[in-house]
Order: C-alpha cells, then structure tokens, then sequence
C-alpha cells in the first residue's frame, strides 16, 4: 500500500465515521424531541402542582390558626378549672368549719 492510498483509505474511514456520528445525532433527536402536546401537559401538571401547593399553604396556615386559638382555649379553661377546684375547696373549708361550729353549738 503506497502513501497515496494510505491517505485515501484514512480519509474515506474518517468520511464513514462522521457519517455515522451524524445518522446517530440525528437519530437520538429524532427520539428525544418532546412534542408541543407534552409541553402544554407538562405545564398543566406545573399549574395543578402550584395550586396544589398553594392550597396545602393555605391549610397548614389554617391548622395553625386553628391550633392556636385552641391552645388559647385550653388554658383559659384550665385556668377557670384551677378557679373552680380552689373555690370549691375553699367552700368545703369554709362547710367543715361551719359543721364542726354547729356541733359545738348543740354541745354546749
């Protein structure tokens, strides 16, 4: 094989190998593109993922809310709770010492 063939022989191998390289872009573009109806699908999921997320914002917001004027409520009514408990005790105090009282009274 002569220096002149050599050359062509390189060059047409290089030739095949574009060529191949180019059939095999083309083919993985042909494959991949996405379509305009998937796009238009896929910007529909993001707007129903946004609102979805929005709507579950909005519920948290609300449950803490909701969760904080029930806390509030609770320790008002163990507060009151406290209130009462003390001033029944103090009523049964006050009822005992009437008690023991009256028995003296009938005693002497």
């Amino acid at each position: 094989m002569n220096r002149f063939e050599f050359i062509i022989a390189i060059a047409l191998i290089l030739f095949v190998a574009f060529v191949l390289g180019w059939f095999a872009h083309w083919l993985i573009t042909r494959f991949s593109r996405v379509s305009g109806a998937d796009i238009s699908e896929m910007e529909e999921m993001a707007k129903a993922l946004h609102d979805a997320e929005e709507t579950r914002d909005q519920a948290i917001t609300y449950l803490q809310q909701r969760e904080a004027e029930l806390t509030n409520q609770l320790s008002q009514t163990e507060a009151e709770l406290r209130a009462a408990m003390e001033g029944l005790r103090e009523a049964r105090q006050e009822a005992e010492e009437m008690r023991i009282y009256i028995e003296r009274q009938n005693q002497g």
